[in-house]
């Protein structure tokens, strides 16, 4: 059993800041992509930022410059640490995980089940 697991959600005011952690863990072999993505109220899920297993990044343009992700492949874990935020960061963010297990050798998604960031004005 693999699970995806995230924590740090919470309220802050505009211009603060908030740090979300993540977790895999279970049956590992590895990981591939790691990721955060959020969910606005009425919105599609989309991309915050992706790291891959090599640590290579990809942040979304709205939030480049205020949040810094960083990926630790021993303990399977990955942070995010948003700063400067602003009402349009409220939204549920979900963690990402491409693991690969015994069964899945070729790796499978897994999402964790979401922390909510509300930022005020």
């Amino acid at each position: 059993q693999v699970q995806v697991v995230e924590s740090g959600g919470g309220l802050a005011q505009a211009g603060g800041s908030l740090r979300l952690s993540c977790a895999a863990s279970g049956s590992i072999v590895s990981i591939n992509d790691m990721g955060w993505y959020r969910q606005a109220p009425g919105k599609q899920r989309q991309l915050v930022v992706v790291v891959s297993r090599g640590g290579s990044t990809n942040y979304a343009e709205s939030v480049k410059g205020r949040f810094t992700v960083s990926r630790d492949n021993a303990k399977n874990t990955l942070l995010l640490q948003m700063d400067f935020l602003k009402p349009e960061d409220t939204a549920v963010y979900y963690c990402n995980a491409a693991i690969v297990t015994r069964g899945a050798p070729h790796g499978y998604s897994y999402w964790g089940q979401g922390t909510r960031v509300t930022v005020s004005s």
